[in-house]
């Protein structure tokens, strides 16, 4: 997983840079293929908000949330593309791999 950080009004702080990436390396272990995240952080006035890319192969999922704190808007964050990824992932899969091969057998 490839991250980029950037902010909107806002200096990216090597703490906030370390957090984002901590909380987003539960992402990672959903989806199998590599792919990239786009996080933009930004404020405005007393609003802070964090929103997300995802890029796995032929797909983009976006998430954003805000909150009254920078830390909190990335948790919720997190928690959303976490959501996301799990879904994606569903989508994803066969589910019917299976029975069409128990019902090839049966024409014969």
């Amino acid at each position: 997983m490839q991250i980029e950080i950037s902010g909107h009004q806002i200096d990216v702080t090597p703490a906030l840079n370390d957090y984002v990436r901590t909380k987003l390396d539960r992402v990672d272990r959903h989806l199998e293929q590599p792919f990239t995240v786009r996080v933009i952080l930004s404020v405005d006035k007393l609003i802070h908000k964090a929103e997300a890319t995802l890029s796995p192969p032929g797909k983009t999922l976006f998430a954003e949330a805000v909150a009254d704190d920078m830390y909190a808007a990335i948790d919720l964050l997190a928690d959303k593309l976490d959501r996301i990824a799990l879904k994606h992932k569903g989508k994803i899969t066969d589910h019917h791999r299976g029975e069409n091969l128990s019902r090839s057998g049966d024409l014969g």
